[in-house]
């Protein structure tokens, strides 16, 4: 009894200190990323922003506005594509775009729904894709290129920028006027991503509107003022046709790598390393309104959350380290922003050290009463670090409550410390489910797109602002 109990004693004590040093690690880095954001808000406050702030409403109407090309890769999306389709050509405010959606042969249903539309509209235009599905992403919209080029050597319009939207998305009025504003000074402009709150799943669904809350008030803007690469959320941006001519240039006269899990993230370092210039673009709709922005349902079971965090963590954290290595200009902001990135696989151990910690805190503690043993005194240097870890723990869920406040009220930023936890869990499965699906890549599995399915809302949720 007295060797278990040493024998927990000291693996607690190892896993606590892992824990310990990890967590103080991480809260530096986070703390770092808050203390540089909060000196240029107070910089902008004093000196005035550096880029002019003005609304949707203030906008001047372009004298010869370019044809839009909006890019939809639609694999098994025949619930949502219809509403989504039918939704984006009701709302867009421009008149000359045209929406591409990449379907596939072998699932006749998301065919149908899109032709039914297309038949109506020519503003839609389908392309079959060359082989069924699943492909990747990145294959789809490849192809969605290709259809583009010929439209364009058969004498259509000329495209001035290209927008990446999927096929769940509640698309803006305005945003098509956002970005013909600002593409002529950015190559690529990306603009915020609110996750939508599904009301059965307050949760699941919400950690992802916390996440993204303070990745596009507070992360990307800072990787913008900092100027490393901008990695692109995938929807909710435009790239200027001339840029993606000189990345499909590069690359045999594919923009989009079909060897990549995340095309997105990968397409906006590739621009930034070609010398393109992109930015996070924040416009309310009025002065002192709701934000021009993307709106969609993000997963709301457990089940689907994993899958889908594991696709982003093979994606970035370990195919895509392997892929993108690290930035050539061996910039320092480059390098803090991908390991930034890549860090999920640590923070996953530290988290599983904590709550392995934790665990055995509590069974030696029981174990120390029933056996009449005193229990250990505790390391000076865990004593001295938990208290610090607590401060920034305590720092870090204000600040996300606080950019949660700004996109959906008080009630929803209440909720984000419960659902810290909530995404730490999904974290640790996705983490080991993208593991093995690293492992397979390795053994040469097949990539091909693990999607989830998608919900289409009835309304935007208003309470997004």
């Amino acid at each position: 009894m007295i060797f278990l109990l040493g024998l927990v004693d000291a693996l607690t004590h190892e896993m606590l200190l892992f824990a310990a040093i990890g967590f103080l690690i991480g809260g530096i880095d986070d703390l770092s990323i808050d203390l540089i954001h909060g000196w240029h808000l107070l910089r902008d406050r004093i000196s005035g922003p550096r880029r002019p702030r003005i609304a949707l409403s203030q906008l001047p109407v372009p004298a010869d506005p370019s044809m839009i090309a909006v890019f939809v890769p639609a694999w098994d999306e025949s619930q949502v594509i219809g509403p989504m389709l039918s939704g984006a050509l009701a709302r867009f405010d421009q008149s000359r775009y045209r929406i591409y959606v990449g379907v596939y042969p072998n699932d006749p249903a998301t065919m149908g729904a899109v032709t039914a539309i297309a038949r109506t509209d020519l503003r839609v235009r389908p392309v079959v894709v060359d082989r069924p599905g699943p492909t990747t992403k990145a294959h789809c919209l490849n192809q969605l290129w290709a259809a583009l080029l010929a439209d364009q050597a058969a004498g259509n319009d000329p495209a001035g920028l290209i927008v990446l939207h999927d096929a769940e998305d509640w698309v803006h009025p305005g945003e098509l006027a956002v970005y013909a504003h600002h593409i002529g000074r950015y190559d690529v402009v990306q603009i915020p991503v609110l996750p939508l709150v599904h009301p059965t799943s307050p949760f699941v669904s919400g950690h992802y509107a916390d996440e993204f809350s303070e990745a596009h008030l507070k992360s990307l803007p800072v990787r913008e003022r900092l100027g490393a690469g901008l990695p692109l959320a995938g929807v909710g941006c435009a790239i200027r046709f001339s840029m993606l001519v000189a990345i499909a240039t590069a690359r045999g006269g594919k923009p989009f790598d079909e060897d990549s899990l995340t095309e997105d993230y990968e397409l906006g370092l590739a621009i930034h390393r070609l010398g393109g210039r992109g930015a996070l673009v924040r416009m309310a709709e009025r002065p002192g309104g709701p934000l021009v922005a993307v709106r969609a349902y993000f997963p709301d079971t457990i089940d689907a959350a994993v899958r889908q965090k594991a696709r982003w963590i093979t994606g970035i954290a370990l195919a895509g380290w392997d892929r993108t290595g690290w930035s050539r200009a061996r910039q320092w902001q480059d390098h803090w922003m991908r390991m930034r990135d890549r860090r999920t696989l640590i923070a996953v151990m530290v988290l599983a050290a904590a709550y392995l910690a934790l665990l055995g805190w509590g069974m030696g503690r029981v174990g120390h009463w029933l056996a009449g043993v005193p229990v250990p005194a505790t390391d000076p240097w865990i004593a001295w670090l938990m208290p610090i870890n607590a401060v920034l723990l305590g720092w870090r869920l204000i600040v996300r409550a606080l950019h949660v406040r700004a996109h959906y009220g008080w009630g929803q930023a209440l909720l984000s410390a419960p659902r810290a936890i909530v995404g730490n869990f999904i974290a640790l499965l996705a983490t080991r489910r993208a593991l093995f699906a690293y492992f397979r890549l390795l053994r040469g599995a097949r990539l091909h797109w693990d999607k989830t399915a998608h919900h289409f809302p009835v309304a935007p949720d208003r309470a997004t602002r």
